[in-house]
């Protein structure tokens, strides 16, 4: 359906090519049982600890699951890939230009503490992000000149350049934060604060490090709105925390709390057994996941000297042997990324296309020769035998200017290459003591770091590391956000979301292009052809992936049978417990 038109008048919907799913007259989404019982607990776990109530600064680190208090000004669906749907804002008007977006503020929309909500919160939220959030926030909206408060419910995002289909989306994607709360606080220094938000859930209570509890707001505004119906059922979400993923696991089998979301194809394969799961106490599933699976991976520092040189990434790259891994380690459940847009439509292939071409060409001057060729596959035969890689991995370091000697790789100074992996979860060790091994062979000395996830992130934040093991997920319509993955301006931002600190003007330009595209055929084209370059960085050392969430949970839920395509969708599920006691109170 396209009932969104890209003119000077309001809508109830819009989208990225203005194409969507549902009407105005809808009432709720497919994916979502709108007569889900409202009641019962729904506790999950948590890894390290948490010292923050504020997800978007940098300081500290932030609760598990508190976003779940704010509301946006538009709700995206879960079953397309980029349309949004009234919340905050009822009405949204995008410029024929794309030279400014405005929204309608509904006149029912008020902050928990039963304030309502005004344009004036809708500017206060964008300054504040821009002036006192996390870095990514301002090269994220960016491209806005500047807000104007048109009335009390009405207000304008006015553009810097013309054309950008994906930022009117973005705007409407805003957190709104109350004025009023935060105008004699310290927003960037917040911490353990309790936040008012406007979503359906508020801070119930909190223990900090150890336990936050979000109670579902009886009061919720928009608890009606289609976009709401049949989701956020639970009474209580409790988040517990854990020192570490080995213990939250024994811990999930226990019953200590309900559902898990499982990383390591290990354990799926050899650690969910016993009476529980015998007698169906704890349900299996393997969801279908139709995002991008992005680029999960060995990130390099390129802010270090050592790893400037792309020959140096790519000699340590060769000594990754996936295929040993996956056979040994993963009971060959993954495939290899290939792309910073595996999984989808986005991913270059081996050989460039015609259309690729013709959008690099105009840089081919700048560009490696390897970006116009068919693309090679670093594959082993999962028998451990690295030889031949550890060959060209020599050959690639004498031409970086270093030498095998006395057992060492060193440089002209003498100096070994060495360099250290940091982590928080001693579940990927086993992972890296193989590759180490590998190293070592051709002289090049590491170690393994590991540290808790505060003083993870705090050093991810702040470049102190060397290789770092990170997904980077994707949206199935990428935009904005891939400034601040790859952007020179971003590289040196503490707190980036350019965790490699790459700095390239053609990268530049390709994200810039991709962001004005104008058609959805024109967005693919361009994603595939900034994929190219990205992976003729060798930034990252590309690891694995499977298109699908494997999830287990207790028996005591129920969820709709239609799933969403492009989220797990555990908010549209709700408790068996709260369907007996409505049951009970009709008898």
């Amino acid at each position: 359906m396209s009932f969104f038109a890209h003119s000077a008048s309001w809508h109830d919907a819009i989208s990225m090519y203005g194409d969507v799913k549902y009407d105005f007259k809808f009432q709720h989404f497919d994916y979502v049982n709108p007569d889900a019982p409202k009641g019962g607990i729904f506790k999950q776990a948590s890894i390290g600890s948490f010292d923050s109530l504020n997800p978007y600064i940098v300081k500290g680190n932030a609760a598990a699951g508190v976003s779940y208090i704010y509301d946006t000004l538009l709700q995206q669906s879960s079953d397309e890939p980029f349309s949004l749907y009234p919340l905050v804002a009822e009405k949204v008007k995008v410029a024929d230009d794309f030279g400014s977006v405005s929204f309608l503020i509904n006149p029912n929309a008020t902050f928990q503490d039963g304030r309502p909500i005004t344009a004036e919160d809708v500017k206060f939220s964008f300054d504040i992000l821009t002036t006192e959030g996390a870095p990514h926030y301002r090269s994220y909206y960016a491209g806005v000149d500047k807000v104007v408060v048109d009335d009390r419910l009405r207000v304008t995002f006015q553009f810097k350049e013309l054309g950008n289909r994906e930022l009117p989306l973005i705007i409407g994607q805003i957190p709104i934060l109350p004025a009023h709360f935060w105008k004699d606080k310290d927003f960037a220094k917040s911490g353990l604060i309790i936040p008012i938000g406007s979503g359906p859930y508020r801070v119930g209570h909190f223990d900090a490090g150890k336990q936050v509890v979000y109670q579902r707001n009886e009061g919720y505004w928009a608890k009606d709105l289609p976009v709401n119906k049949g989701r956020y059922n639970f009474d209580q979400l409790i988040f517990d925390y854990y020192r570490d993923d080995a213990v939250a696991f024994e811990a999930f089998k226990s019953g200590a709390f309900d559902y898990r979301l499982e990383s390591s194809s290990k354990r799926w394969a050899t650690g969910y057994v016993g009476e529980q799961f015998d007698t169906g106490q704890i349900k299996l599933e393997q969801i279908a996941d139709k995002n991008p699976q992005g680029m999960q991976g060995f990130w390099f520092n390129l802010r270090r000297d050592k790893f400037k040189d792309p020959q140096v990434r790519k000699a340590i790259s060769l000594l990754f042997d996936f295929e040993w891994a996956n056979k040994t380690l993963f009971y060959n459940a993954y495939t290899r990324i290939e792309s910073f847009y595996s999984g989808s439509e986005l991913a270059t292939q081996a050989t460039i296309s015609d259309t690729e071409k013709a959008i690099l060409m105009p840089y081919q001057d700048q560009l490696p020769r390897a970006v116009f060729a068919p693309l090679v596959k670093n594959q082993t035969n999962a028998d451990g035998n690295v030889r031949p890689q550890m060959r060209e991995a020599v050959a690639l370091l004498a031409e970086a200017g270093y030498t095998l000697k006395d057992s060492k790789m060193q440089n002209q100074q003498g100096e070994q290459l060495s360099f250290e992996f940091l982590l928080y979860s001693n579940d990927f060790e086993r992972i890296i003591h193989p590759f180490r091994r590998n190293l070592q062979r051709i002289g090049i000395k590491t170690n393994i770091r590991l540290v808790d996830i505060s003083q993870f992130i705090n050093r991810l934040n702040n470049f102190q590391f060397d290789l770092v093991s990170l997904r980077k997920g994707q949206s199935i319509s990428p935009g904005n956000e891939q400034a601040s993955f790859w952007g020179c301006e971003s590289a040196n931002q503490v707190g980036t979301s350019n965790w490699g600190g790459i700095c390239s003007p053609v990268i530049d330009a390709l994200t810039n292009q991709l962001i004005t595209a104008t058609t959805r055929q024109e967005l693919v084209d361009t994603t595939k052809a900034l994929d190219r370059v990205l992976l003729s960085q060798d930034m990252v050392i590309p690891q694995w992936y499977l298109p699908a969430s494997r999830i287990a949970y207790w028996d005591k839920f129920e969820h709709p049978k239609v799933a969403p395509d492009y989220e797990l969708g555990i908010d549209t599920w709700w408790s068996k417990e709260a369907i007996s006691s409505n049951n009970d109170k009709e008898q």
